[in-house]
């Protein structure tokens, strides 16, 4: 394959022997050597004989000789511009040579598009359960042991539902994968927050919040907006996060009883982070509200997020709330919540427990901040989170608590 036309017959010749000019400097030494002739020729000596800038007015004899020898032309034909005949035949076997390659380039990618989309095809019902499963299964196993084993998994798990969906073409088939796709980036967003790594939780958000739109499910999509303006609140963006919260619960309004509370709690924990106790307590007071009874918390569907909420998720949301803004009923709160506890929350439990150190604090009993304070190291050390012994750090700064 050549980017221009040949300026030389020489230059002609050397092509439709097949040859680079590095090659045909090897066989003119080897051609020379077997015929008895005594003429060389450099690289950068072809270079310049077949250069339309460079091209020297002469040659020695001897490579005269040799050039004449291997080609039967005379030297200053083969110096001089490539026959119009001889160049049009090359002009097309290069033209046919590089159609040929287009068309088999183009074959090779319909091959792979076709692949592409008939792995999408496979996916059906139990395809989609099995791919949320996963999921799910990754969910409680963080509960328990928090995200610096799964995490990496768990994105590989995101990255193939990915393709699944770019190359699916059924519509309900697409927006089922989308949907699950919203569960494993939401999930993958509040490991990544868990680990630290804000660049990433702020990203996996995003993509729940792309494919959400997928889905069109209006419920999916207000989850991932408050699950990413948490992400906000924890980088002090505190109003942005209040206000993402707020358009969240907005979007939101039409949703299950289960999703309405859930959507009003986190904005009541956005509102207490922006310092505005009193729209914070009111959000809790119309989450505790719109609480549907136990029989009616149903498990998600397609079209519904994850929402892992009851009444001592509740109350500990609420305490979280009250510790932020220094209410005195903080720390009853948070006790009862810690009683309730269900012990498979491990993580939730650290949280639990900073926020209870914290509230023990603003109340002035060290002793309790103390205890609270160890307690909730034990339990981070457990589950490896980042965030939380980040929050215990900031809530304690300043204390002689803090060694």
């Amino acid at each position: 394959m050549h980017d221009r036309q040949p300026s030389t017959l020489l230059e002609l010749k050397i092509r439709e022997l097949g040859m680079t000019l590095g090659e045909f400097v090897e066989h003119a030494e080897a051609f020379a050597r077997d015929h008895g002739e005594r003429g060389t020729i450099s690289l950068r000596h072809l270079q310049r004989l077949i250069s339309p800038r460079d091209r020297p007015t002469s040659l020695r004899p001897a490579t005269r000789r040799l050039l004449e020898a291997i080609f039967a032309t005379p030297a200053m034909e083969l110096l001089g511009p490539p026959p119009r005949a001889d160049l049009g035949e090359a002009n097309s076997q290069v033209e046919a040579e590089e159609a040929s390659s287009v068309v088999a380039d183009w074959q090779r990618e319909a091959a792979e598009v076709a692949r592409l989309v008939a792995r999408s095809a496979r996916v059906d019902r139990e395809a989609l359960d099995l791919l949320a499963s996963q999921v799910e299964n990754t969910r409680r196993l963080d509960r328990r042991f928090g995200a610096s084993t799964l995490l990496g998994a768990l994105r590989l798990h995101a990255q193939h539902i990915e393709q699944l969906l770019t190359n699916a073409t059924e519509s309900g088939i697409r927006r089922s994968l989308a949907a699950v796709l919203v569960d494993a980036h939401t999930l993958a967003g509040w490991q990544s927050l868990d680990r630290g790594e804000v660049v990433s939780a702020w990203r996996h958000y995003g993509r729940a919040c792309d494919a959400a739109l997928i889905t069109e499910s209006v419920a999916l999509h207000a989850h991932a907006l408050a699950k990413q303006a948490v992400v906000l609140a924890d980088i002090g963006r505190t109003a942005d996060g209040a206000a993402m919260s707020g358009y969240a619960r907005s979007l939101g309004d039409s949703g299950t009883a289960m999703l309405r509370t859930w959507l009003a709690a986190a904005h009541g924990e956005a509102l207490a982070a922006a310092g505005k106790p009193a729209d914070s307590l009111r959000a809790f007071d119309e989450a505790s509200a719109a609480m549907p009874p136990p029989c009616f918390r149903a498990s998600h569907g397609d079209e519904e997020p994850y929402v892992g909420l009851d009444d001592v998720h509740l109350a500990r949301w609420r305490g979280h709330a009250l510790s932020r803004i220094g209410h005195p009923e903080a720390v009853p709160v948070l006790t009862g919540a810690l009683r309730d506890h269900d012990a498979e929350f491990t993580r939730a439990e650290a949280a639990l427990r900073v926020d209870l150190a914290y509230a023990h604090l603003m109340a002035g009993d060290r002793a309790a901040t103390d205890e609270q304070r160890r307690a909730a190291i034990v339990v981070i050390d457990a589950v490896g989170s980042v965030r939380q012994r980040e929050r215990l750090n900031t809530c304690l700064a300043g204390s002689a608590l803090i060694n």
